[in-house]
């Protein structure tokens, strides 16, 4: 299967604070145009984790959605999703095993200039930053970085795609895209939405991307 690693980002979280679950938060995510859904759970057990993964790679693969699991490689790989998503204190990229490598597509998230560099060599797919304009959707020990820093971001890994992450909603899509994101993420912004498959279908419309816009072939890092 074949997707972008562009437009909207969709992360489907376990948040008790979301009336939806994370598979009801992706089964919008799809319905509405998302290209890319993100299981992320904080709380759940390992089994719990496992369940939602495999039912909402089933609802991605229908629907022709990238499906990334954060932080955990092994259950991205049990769910056979598309890629893992690793933050800074997760397993570094280049120590992901030879299998994970090579089944995986792997996104990093990055908050400052050192983080930038090391990504930059290091072997993922895209490279995520933020917080550009705060979040409260989670804990965050950083500040609000701003556009600039995203458009300084997104030149310093290039030709990776850049994804924004934090407090992009439908007012700011643009302004995220017009400074050099291929993408931006979101949580609250969906699953936090009394109606989440028009919510979605919002924000993709407010970047200006279409799902089907490009495509970046499965197979792992290159």
């Amino acid at each position: 299967m074949n997707f972008p690693l562009a437009g909207l980002f969709v992360l489907a979280d376990d948040d008790p604070r979301w009336s939806p679950d994370p598979v009801a938060q992706a089964r919008a995510a799809c319905a509405g145009g998302a290209a890319v859904v993100q299981l992320r759970a904080k709380h759940a057990t390992d089994r719990v984790v496992l369940t939602w993964a495999r039912e909402i790679r089933d609802l991605t693969r229908e629907a022709g959605v990238g499906f990334f699991v954060n932080d955990r490689f092994d259950l991205a790989l049990l769910a056979e999703a598309d890629g893992v998503h690793l933050g800074q204190d997760d397993l570094a990229p280049d120590r992901l095993p030879a299998e994970a490598r090579s089944r995986l597509l792997v996104g990093r998230s990055t908050h400052d200039e050192a983080e930038l560099a090391r990504a930059a060599a290091e072997p993922v797919d895209y490279v995520a930053f933020g917080p550009v304009f705060g979040t409260a959707s989670k804990d965050s020990p950083y500040t609000q970085r701003g556009l600039e820093a995203l458009r300084s971001a997104a030149a310093r890994v290039a030709p990776k795609p850049m994804i924004a992450i934090g407090g992009v909603g439908e007012a700011e899509a643009g302004a995220v895209a017009a400074a050099g994101a291929a993408g931006f993420a979101v949580i609250s912004a969906v699953a936090g939405a009394a109606d989440p498959q028009a919510a979605t279908r919002r924000l993709v419309e407010a970047f200006g991307c279409v799902h089907a816009s490009g495509t970046t072939p499965l197979g792992g890092s290159r």
